[in-house]
C-alpha cells in the first residue's frame, strides 16, 4: 500500500487528489494538501510540462523548482494528446474511491472540466485557477503590476516601477486552493454533493488589497506613497552597523518603542523630542510623522556597534529586530536543520538538497518527502486505481 502507519495518523490521511498544473499557485496547493498526509496524484503529459525544467537548476540541470513544489506526491505522465490519455485521466478521476473524485488544476482543458468529468462522478470537488475572473490570462508579474504595489513600492523619489521578487499573489492563491478543496470537501462529507470551485489569481490579488485597506485608502482620494524602508503608519526602518551589516528594527506598540529607547539611552531625548513636537510617541500615527527624526537620532546608536552587539543589548527585550541576510547565508546556518521543518533530503534526480515540510505543527504530520521522478508512479497508480497491469 502506499500509506504506511505513520502517515495513516496524518491529519488527511484517506483524501486521494489528482492534480494538473502547473506555474507556482496549483502546485503548491497540491503540496500543502501532500504535506498534511493527502495522496496527492500529480499528472503531467509524456516528457513533462514546462515548468519541470524552470530555474532555480541543481548544478547537474534538475529543476530545483519542480522538485520543491512537488514534494510528497506522486507522478504520472500520460498522452493529453490522445483520447485514451485523456480517457485515462476521466478513469482516475471516476474511480478514486469515495474519499477521492478530487480534481486541482490551472488547466483550462475541456476534456478536464467540472461539466465532463461530473457527468459520471456528481459528487466531484473540482477546483481551477484561472488568471482572470473572465477566464483570461495572467500571471503573478503581471497581476502585481496591475494592483499598486510596484508603483509603492521603492525609495521615495524613484521613477518607475519595483516589481517583488517574492511571487505573492501565486503563494497567496496556492494556500487559498487548498482551503478551498478542504471546504468543498467537508461540504461534500455532509450533503454527498460536490462542488465546482473557480479561483482566479487576480482575484486573489484584488481580495488582498481590499482586506489590508488599500482599496479603501485609495478609495476615500488618499495615494500610498513610496516611502523606502519605513513603516507606512508605524515606526520601522533599517540601519547600518558598525561590521557593514544591516538591521530591521520595527516598533508596533508602545511598549516597542519604550524598550528600544531605553536599551539606546534616548528615552529622555525622546520624551523631550516629543513635548518639542507636541507629539505622543507611544501612537503609531506621530512616530510616522516623525520617522526621519527619531531614525536619524537612532542611526549612530547601531553604527558603533556590530550586529552581535546588537543581538546582546536586544536580549530580553521587546524589541522587534532581525539582520538582513542572503538566501545563500540562511542556507549555511548550522541552525538552519535545527527547526524540524527543514530537511536535508535524497531528492532523485538531483542529489542531496534543503527541503521544507509544512509549517502547521501537529501530530501525525508526514515527514518531508521528495518529489517523485517524473512519471516515476505511473504504472503503480494505474494499477492500484483501475486495475491495470
Amino acid at each position: 500500500m502506499y500509506m504506511n502507519h505513520h502517515e495513516s495518523e496524518a491529519p488527511l490521511a484517506g483524501l486521494k487528489v489528482i492534480e494538473v498544473s502547473s506555474f507556482v499557485a496549483a502546485p503548491l496547493g497540491g503540496m500543502t494538501l501532500a504535506q498534511l498526509g493527502a495522496e496527492v496524484i500529480r499528472i503531467d503529459p509524456l516528457g513533462g510540462a514546462a515548468d519541470t525544467a524552470r530555474w532555480p537548476l541543481a548544478p547537474n540541470g534538475g529543476s530545483l523548482y519542480w522538485t520543491s513544489l512537488n514534494k510528497g506526491k506522486r507522478s504520472v505522465t500520460l498522452d493529453f494528446r490522445s483520447p485514451e490519455g485523456q480517457e485515462t485521466v476521466r478513469r482516475l478521476v471516476e474511480e478514486s474511491g469515495a474519499e477521492g473524485g478530487i480534481v486541482l488544476t490551472n488547466a483550462a482543458f475541456p476534456w478536464l472540466s467540472h461539466e465532463t468529468l461530473s457527468q459520471n462522478r456528481p459528487d466531484l470537488i473540482h477546483l481551477l485557477i484561472t488568471g482572470r475572473h473572465d477566464g483570461g490570462p495572467a500571471v503573478d508579474y503581471t497581476v502585481n503590476a496591475g494592483y499598486g504595489f510596484p508603483l509603492a513600492t521603492g525609495p521615495e523619489n524613484l521613477d518607475g516601477p519595483v516589481n517583488h521578487v517574492l511571487p505573492a499573489w501565486d503563494v497567496a492563491c496556492g494556500l487559498y486552493a487548498a482551503t478551498g478543496v478542504l471546504a468543498a470537501e467537508r461540504h461534500r462529507r455532509r450533503t454527498g454533493r460536490g462542488r465546482a470551485i473557480t479561483l482566479p489569481l487576480a482575484d486573489v490579488a484584488l481580495a488582498v488589497t481590499g482586506h489590508l485597506g488599500f482599496l479603501a485608502e485609495a478609495g476615500l482620494g488618499a495615494g500610498r506613497p513610496r516611502i523606502g524602508n519605513h513603516l507606512y503608519g508605524g515606526f520601522a526602518r533599517d540601519f547600518r552597523t558598525d561590521d557593514g551589516d544591516r538591521v530591521m528594527v520595527c516598533v508596533l506598540t508602545a511598549r516597542h518603542f519604550r524598550d528600544l529607547a531605553k536599551v539606546t539611552g534616548l528615552t529622555e531625548t525622546f520624551s523631550e523630542l516629543s513635548k518639542a513636537f507636541g507629539a505622543d510617541f507611544s501612537a503609531d500615527g506621530d512616530r510616522y510623522a516623525h520617522r526621519e527624526t527619531i531614525a536619524a537620532l537612532l542611526a549612530p546608536w547601531f553604527a558603533s556597534r556590530t550586529h552581535r552587539d546588537i543581538a546582546a543589548a536586544f536580549e530580553g527585550t521587546s524589541v522587534l529586530w532581525e539582520r538582513y541576510r542572503t538566501f545563500a547565508e540562511v542556507a549555511a546556518d548550522p541552525a538552519l536543520t535545527e527547526n524540524p521543518l527543514v530537511r536535508l533530503i535524497d531528492q532523485p534526480g538531483i542529489g542531496q538538497m534543503l527541503a521544507t515540510g509544512i509549517p502547521l505543527a501537529q501530530a501525525g504530520t508526514p515527514d518531508v518527502r521528495p518529489a517523485p521522478e517524473l512519471g516515476a508512479d505511473t504504472d503503480a497508480v494505474l494499477s492500484e486505481i483501475l486495475g491495470e497491469q
